[in-house]
């Protein structure tokens, strides 16, 4: 997955501009046994789209990626090593689309799928499209909220989804007008008590006279996709305590998953500052007592 990272980044970089990154959809499937459908709509300029070459590209866990086949003028060219007669591809033109089509889904498909083309002299790498092989159906959020905590001169908001499966999901904050990306942390995936349930939580952290100002948390699942909005007109209610304005109030909030992962996090960050501390102060110690020797 870091060779395919570092592919991106670098291709998406050239003379002192970015490229737009193809968005892939959907963000995973499972199947077992039946065809799946992923599609790379290309982000380009370009009004005319025919000419451009689509690349696919097949990444198993912890290996590097690997082409699966390309389309070029109606002509669909698979490498080698894979099967010809298990992979379609279409292209809607229109719509700027270029579809991959899986059929009879076997596991040894399971892996992350990415679209890439050349633009402006650069190869840009899509979003992903990971392919579960599994038996059992996917199943959207059980629960979804947003809880508020208020310290000091800020106001956190936790955005808390729970009870998935599978475990690819997409969340982002956003404001009336774009996407907010200071101030965000994301936590990763955690499982439930449940076998095969999994939730996550992400941070949005906003100075306190912004309180007023609604925010949205939106993600972004195989099977549902939602928007939840930080004023508690739009949200579940809750006891108010404290001038709370959204779901829990303090002591809820304690005892939340949500608000202990945010904890784990904070002590993680301590104990690398305590880490660097510590290498610090031995790289000191060892050139004090080289000087007293010479």
């Amino acid at each position: 997955m870091l060779l395919l990272v570092v592919l991106v980044a670098t291709a998406s970089w050239s003379y002192g501009f970015a490229q737009e990154i193809p968005m892939q959809s959907p963000i995973s499937i499972t199947k077992f046994q039946k065809s799946a459908r992923m599609t790379c709509e290309i982000q380009t300029s370009k009004e005319n789209v025919d000419g451009i070459v689509i690349h696919w590209y097949k990444q198993k866990e912890g290996e590097a990626p690997e082409r699966l086949l390309f389309f070029s003028q109606g002509k669909v060219t698979t490498e080698s090593a894979f099967q010809v007669n298990r992979y379609m591809v279409e292209r809607i033109s229109v719509q700027k689309q270029c579809v991959l089509t899986i059929k009879d889904v076997i596991p040894d498909d399971a892996a992350t799928y990415y679209c890439a083309y050349w633009d402006h002299y650069n190869k840009v790498f899509g979003s992903g499209t990971k392919l579960i092989v599994s038996e059992k159906g996917s199943s959207p959020p059980a629960n979804s909220e947003i809880l508020q905590k208020k310290r000091e001169n800020q106001i956190i908001y936790v955005c808390l989804i729970e009870k998935f499966y599978p475990e690819v999901i997409r969340v982002t904050w956003t404001d009336d007008e774009k996407e907010v990306t200071d101030n965000v942390v994301k936590g990763d995936t955690w499982q439930s008590t449940k076998e095969d349930e999994y939730s996550i939580a992400s941070w949005l952290t906003v100075p306190a006279e912004n309180k007023d100002k609604k925010y949205y948390c939106k993600y972004e699942h195989e099977e549902e996709k939602a928007s939840l909005p930080t004023q508690v007109d739009s949200v579940k209610t809750a006891p108010q305590e404290e001038d709370c304005r959204t779901v829990f109030n303090r002591d809820q909030l304690m005892h939340r998953t949500a608000y202990l992962v945010y904890i784990i996090l904070l002590l993680k960050s301590s104990m690398y500052y305590l880490l660097i501390l510590f290498f610090i102060y031995r790289m000191w110690a060892s050139t004090k007592y080289q000087g007293k020797k010479a």
